[in-house]
């Protein structure tokens, strides 16, 4: 594994100051995630990344936070936004109505023709989703490269967006529209799934011209190298830095 810019002293850090359950908190926002609340993050937390294991929803949203002063200072917050994955989320983020009717209720902060961004953990692994509302299409990633086949979160996501057309008073498509993005780089082992996701939403947000259909909708060779995925970790740590240990 390559050596990450802020690793080591991400990993010092993690190592010499938050022992005994000590915290890193940070603020979710609701312009950037359609809630308001505290995030905490663990020394579980930087170790994973740090080792590229399974990563918590908390490393996500922080990354999230990261890419959105990204797009603040590309003027690019109108075209995306983000959705809180612990409001989403298979486990541990209320029944399938409970979760459809947050994202009706955020999507209906959507600047015309804006794209959110899902974070989605189906239990044990992460997947993102793209979904822009007003045209009711949806591009579905995978990092295992699965066509999604129905199933509770094709529900959760479709019938969002059908109560966010009767909040707007429109009848919407006959049918939502999947796109199963099968060209993206797949993950390499069975618990990166994680920083794939980081990495996807990381390219998505740098082309201003929001072309990642175009470039993923087709089966492909595309890999990410390892400076590829580093080149995120090291994002990651850079901007975890700037938060005080409690």
């Amino acid at each position: 594994m390559t050596q990450v810019e802020g690793g080591p002293m991400m990993r010092s850090c993690a190592r010499d100051n938050m022992a005994n359950g000590k915290t890193i908190s940070f603020k979710l926002e609701e312009k950037v995630f359609g809630i308001d609340r505290k995030q905490y993050l663990f020394k579980s937390d930087i170790h994973a990344l740090c080792m590229m294991t399974e990563l918590s929803g908390g490393v996500i949203c922080m990354y999230i936070c990261y890419l959105h002063e990204v797009l603040k200072r590309a003027k690019m917050s109108h075209m995306v936004s983000f959705v809180d994955p612990s409001q989403i989320g298979a486990l541990g983020s209320g029944n399938t109505t409970e979760r459809l009717r947050f994202l009706a209720n955020r999507f209906t902060t959507a600047e015309k023709g804006q794209i959110f961004l899902l974070p989605y953990n189906a239990g044990n692994h992460w997947m993102l989703t793209v979904v822009n509302p007003d045209e009711e299409t949806i591009y579905f990633m995978d990092p295992l490269r699965r066509r999604l086949v129905g199933g509770e979160w094709q529900t959760v996501v479709e019938n969002g967006i059908k109560i966010y057309n009767a909040q707007r008073n429109r009848s919407g498509r006959k049918s939502i529209v999947w796109q199963n993005m099968g060209g993206i780089p797949a993950q390499q082992n069975v618990k990166d799934c994680g920083i794939f996701i980081m990495r996807y939403m990381k390219e998505i947000i740098e082309d201003k011209n929001l072309s990642f259909a175009s470039k993923w909708q087709r089966r492909s060779e595309l890999i990410y190298t390892q400076k590829d995925i580093d080149a995120v970790r090291s994002e990651w740590a850079k901007y975890m830095m700037k938060y005080h240990i409690s």
